[in-house]
């Protein structure tokens, strides 16, 4: 079973991210403490597989927090569709789509890294269950109807 490996907040829009080793996930809102608390967007994610994929064809690892994603687990991949949901810790998300990187991947990555994600740089979600989500707990994502 996949589980949370890294946690990172930015309480500004182009902060640097700090990793913490947990944090509160507020229903309908976001991460306490982060960015996107209120927004759309409430949190974003990401597979270490699909860094190790990015990295492979830079030819360098991709730390965990330069993507600037909000939660890291070690899974291969994270679910696409919408709606589907995932458990992290006492938390539940819904995916709300793919998180495409952004330019500043350029600068927290290095060359070429915006590339190199597209498609990798995990997803977008929101909070339909608040809770406490810190590193270690356990991951699990209920498949979609649309997946079964």
């Amino acid at each position: 079973m996949a589980s949370v490996t890294h946690l990172h907040l930015a309480p500004l829009h182009k902060a640097d991210p700090i990793e913490v080793n947990e944090v509160l996930a507020v229903e309908g809102a976001g991460l306490e403490g982060d960015r996107y608390l209120g927004t759309i967007r409430n949190v974003t994610m990401v597979a270490e597989g699909e860094l190790d994929e990015a990295a492979g064809r830079l030819g360098y690892p991709i730390p965990a927090g330069a993507t600037r994603r909000n939660i890291t687990v070690d899974a291969d991949r994270l679910p696409r569709t919408t709606g589907t949901l995932i458990h992290l810790g006492e938390a539940v998300l819904s995916v709300w789509r793919d998180c495409p990187p952004c330019e500043r991947m350029y600068q927290t990555v290095g060359p070429q890294a915006r590339e190199a994600l597209q498609g990798r740089s995990g997803i977008s979600a929101q909070v339909v269950k608040g809770g406490i989500i810190r590193v270690g707990d356990p991951v699990r994502i209920e498949p979609s109807p649309g997946d079964m």
